[in-house]
């Protein structure tokens, strides 16, 4: 069995059976909008729980991103779902039907789910084109289907190149013509830009989401990089320790994150101690509204795009000093040491006459999020 061609040869076709239709499986379907529903996954080696009550459903047509860092369990979930390893416990439901769960595991190949490798796994003796069909069964549709894909990965002209041939880009998108070639019911995406050069993975990852998009695919990505997640994805279920800890979609998850893990791991994080009451939190840049009710000791999040900066008169007051300026053209970051102890990072437009060693006045944009004070020192700021 070759992992790379994991669709069946007669695909059964439940996706288009009506609301609360009598499956296959004998069960009643009525989520007919999802197109991958895992319920109570859990999956060990020896005595490691690696997977851990994992919830986890993915829109037809959408991308989700499974996001966490290493270890945390999302390519073994991934690979649970492909039928390359056995459930211990839980279900897994495609397209409507169940393939894996108590007493049944139906093989990758008839589970209807496209892979894409994190090395592409292409075949090095093989032609594009045969690469592509490889995982067509129908041989008198081969052609047709191959040329389909092909031009929706835009590498029509490239049918008769070897792999080695081809670009890491091109590459991908051979991998990924391969795994859409079947018409699978999902696309499963195993750290896909990973090997890419960073110059070259911007412009890879943009030219994979239209190509799903195109082809109204649904996907699954994973992923530890955090702007892929947030750039890509329709939806983002954020991973830790095994379990599922938020889903939401990317900007609900940057602005919204639900537990201080969260926000740390999704974006730039720096976190401020204050005392709260109520609807606001006094901290060493002066009260702050606060999006919700909180009391007590907290850690006030700030992103670095949330600080305002502001040089003032010699006479006005100010409340820190530039310690360190960083340019990247489209942004520049400052650093600042707060006169009442800790330092902040803030990210400024390109254009703005802030120098190191400039006396400032601090200040923060809008309602912010607080925490439950962290019982050890937070290595964020």
């Amino acid at each position: 069995m070759i992992a790379e061609s994991l669709a069946p040869t007669e695909p059964t076709d439940v996706a288009a059976a009506p609301p609360g239709a009598h499956l296959p499986d004998g069960k009643d379907h009525p989520f007919q909008d999802i197109a991958v529903r895992c319920v109570g996954l859990e999956k060990r080696f020896g005595p490691i729980e690696v997977v851990r009550g994992v919830d986890l459903d993915a829109e037809r047509g959408r991308l989700l991103a499974l996001l966490g860092p290493s270890g945390c369990g999302k390519t073994t979930t991934l690979r649970l779902m492909a039928g390359l390893e056995t459930l211990d416990a839980g279900t897994v439901e495609i397209a409507g039907r169940l393939v894996a769960g108590p007493g049944r595991d139906e093989p990758p190949e008839r589970r209807r789910v496209g892979m894409v490798f994190q090395d592409y796994a292409l075949f090095p003796h093989l032609s594009v084109a045969r690469n592509v069909a490889f995982g067509l069964a129908r041989r008198h549709e081969t052609k047709r289907r191959m040329r389909e894909v092909l031009d929706l990965v835009g590498l029509a002209d490239f049918a008769e190149r070897m792999p080695h041939e081809l670009s890491g880009g091109q590459q991908q998108r051979v991998a990924l013509a391969r795994a859409l070639a079947p018409n699978p019911a999902v696309v499963l995406l195993d750290e896909p830009f990973s090997n890419l050069d960073p110059e070259l993975r911007l412009t890879v990852r943009r030219e994979v989401r239209q190509i799903l998009a195109d082809a109204g695919a649904t996907a699954i990505l994973v992923t530890h990089d955090q702007e892929e997640a947030l750039s890509l994805a329709d939806r983002i279920a954020v991973m830790w320790d095994g379990r599922i800890i938020q889903t939401a979609n990317p900007e609900e998850l940057y602005h919204r994150p639900v537990d201080r893990r969260v926000a740390a791991f999704v974006g730039d994080a720096q976190f401020l101690p204050g005392e709260a009451r109520g609807r606001r939190v006094d901290t060493v840049l002066g009260p702050l509204p606060l999006a919700g009710q909180a009391e007590g000791a907290v850690d006030v999040l700030l992103r670095p795009e949330t600080i305002r900066l502001a040089l003032a008169p010699e006479a006005d007051p100010t409340n820190a000093q530039v310690t360190n300026r960083e340019f990247f053209g489209h942004h520049q970051s400052l650093t600042v040491q707060l006169d009442a102890g800790g330092a902040l990072r803030a990210r400024l437009g390109s254009y703005g006459g802030i120098r190191r060693g400039d006396r400032v006045q601090v200040s923060v944009r809008g309602a912010v999020l607080a925490f439950p004070r962290a019982t050890q020192p937070d290595n964020s700021a």
